[in-house]
């Protein structure tokens, strides 16, 4: 089941039922390993610098999509994860300056403003979560907005299909490296 909504101004909503419980979805979506494997949309996703066990700045290299009339973009994003009670978990996204990581001639630089994921569980069936994404992006360069508004769309239901696919493939191991407050360590240093 798939609903989605455009809000105006690149404002948009999707969302889904995935067949994953709610912790094991939020880590999934994140693990930077995997996520260029099952995110077709993706040619490079790397953190490159942890904050804490729940917070760092990654750096995204986009595909080229709409048959290659949208070349390929790079952000730099702030997330952060935040677990509360009912076992909901909030991604949340937003672009940021990164002296380390300047834009480049190779890639156009994306801003995301606030956006991210809410993984929510689905009360009638624990073994599934209800995803909910909202996308706020400027893709910026010289691309017409009726570009942008006809493809996206298809490319946020195409990232929740990738994420149902995703999950069915990949082994995602049991949250045994949670603290005690129930924030995730995934990301912890060894």
């Amino acid at each position: 089941i798939l609903n989605f909504l455009y809000f105006g101004n690149h404002r948009y909503r999707v969302e889904g039922m995935i067949p994953e419980s709610t912790s094991k979805l939020s880590d999934f979506l994140f693990k930077p390993e995997n996520r260029v494997t099952w995110d077709k949309a993706l040619k490079m996703y790397n953190i490159v610098l942890k904050i804490d066990s729940d917070t760092f700045i990654c750096h995204t290299i986009t595909q080229s999509f709409a048959m290659g009339s949208i070349s390929p973009r790079d952000f730099i994003d702030l997330v952060s994860l935040k677990h509360y009670e009912g076992n909901t978990d909030v991604i949340s996204v937003t672009s940021v300056d990164f002296p380390a990581y300047p834009p480049s001639s190779s890639y156009i630089r994306g801003y995301n403003h606030a956006c991210g994921y809410i993984c929510l569980p689905v009360q009638e069936n624990p073994a599934y979560s209800k995803l909910v994404m909202f996308v706020q992006t400027e893709m910026r360069g010289k691309l017409a907005p009726s570009i942008i508004e006809a493809t996206m769309p298809s490319n946020l239901v195409s990232f929740m299909l990738n994420v149902k696919d995703g999950i069915k493939t990949q082994k995602i191991p049991s949250r045994h490296g949670y603290h005690h407050n129930g924030h995730s360590s995934f990301l912890k240093k060894k």
